[in-house]
């Protein structure tokens, strides 16, 4: 009897452990107004554009609050949208690629990882994303893809490469309307407590992150933790709470 009552204990405890997301502010990098971002729990990943006037300053702030920062790099779009600095086109030569990436990370040299900034073209295309994510192996960066278009490959060849890698499940202020921010909010919760675990994606929009300063301070309430990419993606928590989930609808560039 003791030893059902011990089991019945652990059962409840393992069922009652909290859900978790991983949040990230992309685009960090390009103005001074962003720096309200700095005032978000530690645990927020900042994705900080390469080749800004304060994408080293900026890097080098949000180590120093032991924030997590990853590389939000430039990748060719549909749209043709493609004027950043240094952006990864489908024309370029492995060698290119390759030093293109390394002229970014110089500039933002505290990431521990890599994400997407626009991508719809070249994230569909095997050869350079095969290059990226070699790259990123050797490195020993993880990825996240943004999924900016649904036939992204890039996370099925980051993980042939045996880079880290997630997705982005919510986009939190593609339309950034308080109401339209509140939906996709609470999306994002709904599915971390469906799978275990969600990764949204906002940006530093004053509306954003009076929101976010506001409503991360709840997550205990609902039985949800902030946690750190890496923490999850060196648990394996990432592949192990969506086997078989299918991607949310994808917003655009």
């Amino acid at each position: 009897m003791r030893l059902f009552l011990i089991s019945c204990l652990l059962c409840i405890g393992c069922s009652a452990k909290a859900s978790q997301i991983a949040l990230i502010i992309d685009d960090m990098g390009n103005n001074k107004q962003d720096a309200l971002a700095f005032t978000l729990p530690e645990n927020v990943v900042f994705a900080i554009l390469p080749n800004k006037a304060l994408s080293t300053t900026y890097s080098n702030r949000a180590a120093a609050q032991h924030r997590e920062v990853i590389l939000h790099m430039p990748m060719e779009s549909l749209a043709g949208n493609n004027q950043e600095k240094n952006v990864l086109l489908s024309s370029m030569q492995p060698q290119q690629i390759i030093q293109t990436l390394k002229m970014a990370l110089s500039t933002v040299p505290d990431a521990v990882g890599v994400n997407n900034h626009m991508g719809s073209r070249l994230t569909q295309l095997t050869l350079p994303m095969s290059v990226t994510m070699g790259f990123l192996s050797e490195q020993g960066l993880f990825f996240v893809d943004s999924r900016t278009t649904k036939y992204s490959k890039a996370e099925i060849i980051a993980k042939k490469n045996g880079v880290l890698s997630a997705k982005r499940n919510v986009f939190i202020d593609h339309t950034p309307s308080p109401e339209q921010i509140d939906k996709q909010f609470q999306r994002l919760l709904r599915l971390s407590k469906k799978y275990g675990f969600a990764v949204g994606i906002a940006h530093p929009y004053p509306q954003t992150l009076k929101y976010l300063k506001v409503n991360l301070d709840t997550l205990q309430q609902h039985g949800i933790e902030l946690v750190k990419l890496s923490e999850v993606l060196s648990s394996g928590a990432a592949y192990a709470y969506h086997p078989k989930a299918k991607s949310p609808p994808v917003s655009a560039d």
